[in-house]
């Protein structure tokens, strides 16, 4: 039976009453969607990928303001094997962007159009917790030798806490990098602003990976595909449009990649409308380039973002 057909049965196995259900998402893929007081979210088998949370306000700003989309997802993205959902919140592992290694390996490795398996779902007051699992077999074996167990656990509640955990589960040591490839709903790009990494050194991809220095905050006026280094401070999505301020901080994350495909690069991308680029940034907790982990056997990682909303 493949995997929409067990949608039934997953949802009578992990489903909570009138809070959280399995249910079929765009394309007939498998996803499980949340709502309780506090906020309402969407996350699917397909990657493991978080596509939505709506806070509905409440202590820290929003106040009268009713439920907001803070991630954005493309209008044109496919929704089906094989292929990344473009936007809401994508998994990259074990490496970042294009294989060096390999010309023709699966761009941000391949547990993002991997279908994971539903391991729970916990309500905690008026948050839930969605837990989805994968790990290596024959198919990852062909791009990447290492044995792993990931989990990807993602709490819908007045803040968004996403975390990923890697265990190492070889008999040999490993390396890898990852990301939480976090797509942000904004007004217009033009009037949004990224705080928080004035005087951090980055890799401007843009520009043949030269190391730059921030200075002052960021501004999106031309594509945009930084990495910033040894960052753990949080950083603030101030977005004057929609008057609202959007906060991540991380844990065990020492990248930060902010990334906005501009005009050109919109049209050149099948999956995300020509415009759309100035409804969109990513904000991405990672580590990557230098800063990709490393696990001995039987060594585990969690790098974890946390997401809050509230009124600029």
């Amino acid at each position: 039976m493949d995997l929409a057909g067990k949608i039934p049965e997953l949802d009578r196995q992990f489903g909570i009453p009138d809070v959280a259900k399995v249910v079929p998402g765009n394309g007939g893929l498998a996803k499980v969607a949340s709502a309780t007081r506090e906020a309402a979210g969407e996350m699917y088998l397909h990657g493991a990928h978080v596509t939505s949370w709506q806070p509905r306000g409440g202590e820290g700003g929003l106040r009268g303001r009713g439920a907001e989309e803070v991630l954005f997802v493309s209008s044109k993205s496919r929704w089906e094997d094989g292929r990344a959902i473009r936007g809401g919140v994508p998994i990259c592992f074990p490496w970042f962007a294009d294989k060096a290694d390999a010309p023709g390996a699966p761009p941000h490795g391949f547990v993002r159009t991997t279908a994971w398996q539903l391991e729970s779902i916990v309500q905690a007051g008026d948050a839930v917790t969605v837990s989805m699992v994968t790990a290596s077999n024959d198919n990852t074996k062909k791009w990447w030798p290492a044995d792993f167990h990931l989990i990807h656990r993602a709490t819908f509640g007045s803040e968004l806490i996403l975390e990923l955990t890697a265990k190492n589960t070889g008999a040999t040591p490993l390396r890898f990098e990852e990301a939480l490839h976090a797509y942000f709903r904004v007004g217009h790009i033009e009037k949004a602003r990224v705080q928080g990494l004035n005087s951090v050194h980055y890799l401007d991809k843009t520009d043949s990976n030269r190391k730059k220095t921030q200075q002052g905050p960021i501004t999106i006026v031309s594509e945009t595909d930084r990495v910033y280094l040894n960052t753990k401070d949080a950083i603030e999505l101030e977005d004057h449009d929609l008057r609202r301020r959007i906060t991540v901080a991380k844990e065990n994350s020492l990248t930060t990649v902010i990334w906005n495909p501009w005009i050109d690069k919109a049209k050149a991308l099948s999956d995300l409308g020509n415009d759309e680029w100035r409804q969109m940034v990513c904000i991405e907790t990672s580590n990557v380039s230098d800063c990709a982990v490393a696990l001995s056997p039987g060594q585990q990682h969690k790098m974890q973002a946390i997401v809050r909303l509230a009124d600029l």
